[in-house]
């Protein structure tokens, strides 16, 4: 009876525990069909599904554009008009700002640009004498007023700008310049981490449809392709602009025979060349602005023992003497020579300082191009249905704030942020409508700031060949009309008020805050890296002779 009572106690047991597992498993089979159908109920979209970007351009606003949208986890595609990259283009001017804003958008982005960076905000950066300069490149006190008394105290040094001033002011990294190459490269190695083929080379956009399911992209060979947004980047030359607008073909004079695709010739061609050459100021200074009667000469270290410059000329475009590389044609060694003896005439009675540069360009470097600008979109917005202009596609300005390229990367980090708000974990697209209405609000929280920098570019041309001229002095007739009166006026205002507030408004949008100790640490570790570099190109020079590699000083964001 025992053994019985044993037995049966043990089966109910069994037959207990056997239900229970029953149970368990139809919970867990329940628990497992619920988590199944949940992420389908819950996205309110389709499984997996991404916002699908199409960017016209793979200029560095597009690049940038991409990389920042590819981090966000977008499908981004970018279809480019060249049919291959390749180390082609000049330095482009990254400022405060900007810099600030590449740190936002991705950390180890920032380093990898850093450790090809030349820092010039650190040093001299200013406005000097055009004649009365002396080819000594003396760093002068531009606030010594003695020289109005004593005829020995110099005044070769107008202004200087208050870079590192306004940096520090917002813990900032110093402003500098990147060759474009390498700004490139980093941003294609770096978006093909992410998304690998992510860059259709040969496939300009041409035109676009907007629908209520987003838009449908035409490329030039006849390819069509959908999109949730195309983003135009394609420069100052907009085929997604023209459309936009209804501008007409693509760069078409207007019927004035001087505008093109609506886009007015500043009044202004420049003239640049590079060279490999220690001035005397190499080390102290990181750009000089030479002002004289009716135009300006700038010189910038652009890196490796690098002198980039150029000359700001009132001519009526058109007025071709040399080639514009980044249209693909390289100037003859007659075109450059020719140039070059040229400016030296135009500049008779200049600072050695000048011919010194120019005398030591290699000939095949100079090239030229008439300088295009627009008006601020004030009342035109950026955006049409599920398409949004960004970059020299929609304000390009004038190059002497050095902020065109600065204002595609904030136009690029903006938009990414815009866009990411519209998204919710429910819908991790976002409606068209919500979308479209983001695209908005990119436009009107970006206008105000773009405008304002706009406007101060095209200023700076107008004012330093208009109103600018020779500053007068008691102790020469150098400078004797009425604009060199105005000009020794403006000098104690420009140098404590405007250029102050310029730079301070310029840098005042800065997304990371103040980055504290770092800006001094990347400063020290760029100083040992540029003398090692700098002084291997001299010795180079001096075994081999003055070439450069002719990269392009033309290019757009």
């Amino acid at each position: 009876l025992v053994v019985a009572a044993a037995s049966g106690a043990t089966s109910a047991r069994r037959s207990v525990r056997r239900r229970n597992q029953r149970r368990i498993a139809k919970l867990a089979m329940g628990a497992a069909a619920a988590a199944t159908v949940a992420p389908a109920a819950v996205a309110g979209s389709e499984p997996g599904k991404r916002l699908r970007v199409a960017i016209a351009g793979g200029g560095v606003g597009g690049l940038i554009a991409a990389f920042a949208m590819l981090k966000k986890g977008y499908d981004v595609t970018v279809y480019e008009r060249t049919g291959k990259f390749a180390r082609f283009g000049g330095p482009i001017q990254i400022a405060s700002n900007a810099l600030s804003t590449l740190k936002a958008i991705d950390e180890r982005l920032f380093e990898r640009i850093m450790k090809k960076f030349t820092t010039t905000g650190t040093r001299r950066c200013g406005i000097k004498d055009g004649l009365r300069a002396d080819g000594s490149y003396r760093m002068t006190d531009v606030a010594d007023l003695s020289y109005l008394w004593d005829d020995k105290v110099p005044a070769d040094w107008f202004v200087a700008f208050p870079l590192k001033e306004c940096a520090d002011f917002f813990g900032l990294p110093y402003t500098g310049v990147i060759d474009r190459p390498d700004l490139q490269e980093i941003l294609l190695d770096e978006c093909n981490q992410l998304k690998a083929g992510f860059i259709q080379n040969g496939a300009p956009v041409v035109g676009y449809t907007n629908h209520d399911r987003g838009v449908t992209v035409k490329l030039e060979d006849g390819t069509e392709v959908e999109a949730d947004i195309l983003v135009g980047a394609d420069g100052i030359w907009s085929a997604v602009r023209s459309q936009m607008y209804d501008e007409g073909p693509v760069k078409e004079m207007g019927a004035d025979g001087v505008s093109r695709q609506g886009c007015r010739y500043s009044g202004y061609t420049v003239f640049a060349g590079e060279t490999i050459l220690k001035l005397g100021d190499y080390y102290e200074c990181g750009y000089k602005v030479y002002i004289g009667p009716g135009r300006y000469f700038v010189t910038s270290d652009v890196g490796n023992g690098r002198i980039q410059w150029y000359a700001f000329l009132a001519l009526p475009p058109g007025t071709k003497k040399a080639e514009d590389k980044w249209e693909g044609k390289l100037s003859t060694e007659s075109e450059g020579e020719n140039v070059i003896s040229w400016l030296k005439g135009l500049h008779k009675g200049w600072s050695s300082e000048v011919f010194y540069v120019l005398d030591n360009t290699p000939t095949q470097s100079v090239e030229q191009r008439d300088l295009y600008d627009r008006l601020p979109e004030f009342f035109r917005s950026w955006s049409d249905g599920s398409v949004v202009l960004m970059g020299d596609a929609v304000h390009p300005m004038m190059p002497n704030l050095g902020q065109g390229g600065c204002q595609a990367i904030e136009d690029a980090y903006i938009l990414t942020q815009t866009l990411a708000s519209v998204q919710t974990y429910s819908d991790p697209v976002g409606s068209q409508e919500a979308i479209r209405e983001a695209l908005q609000r990119f436009y009107k929280t970006r206008m105000p700031r773009v405008a304002g920098i706009s406007l101060l570019s095209g200023l700076a041309s107008d004012l330093i060949i208009n109103a600018f001229d020779t500053p007068w002095s008691p102790h020469d007739d150098k400078g004797t009309d009425w604009k060199s009166y105005l000009t020794f006026l403006w000098k104690p205002l420009l140098q404590y008020v405007v250029f102050p507030l310029q730079f301070l408004f310029l840098y005042s949008y800065h997304p990371t805050g103040s980055m504290g100790d770092l800006p001094k640490k990347l400063v020290e570790e760029w100083q040992e890296r540029h003398a090692k570099t700098a002084e291997a190109e001299f010795d180079r020079v001096k075994l081999e002779g003055r070439q450069t590699s002719g990269p392009s000083f033309f290019t757009g964001a």
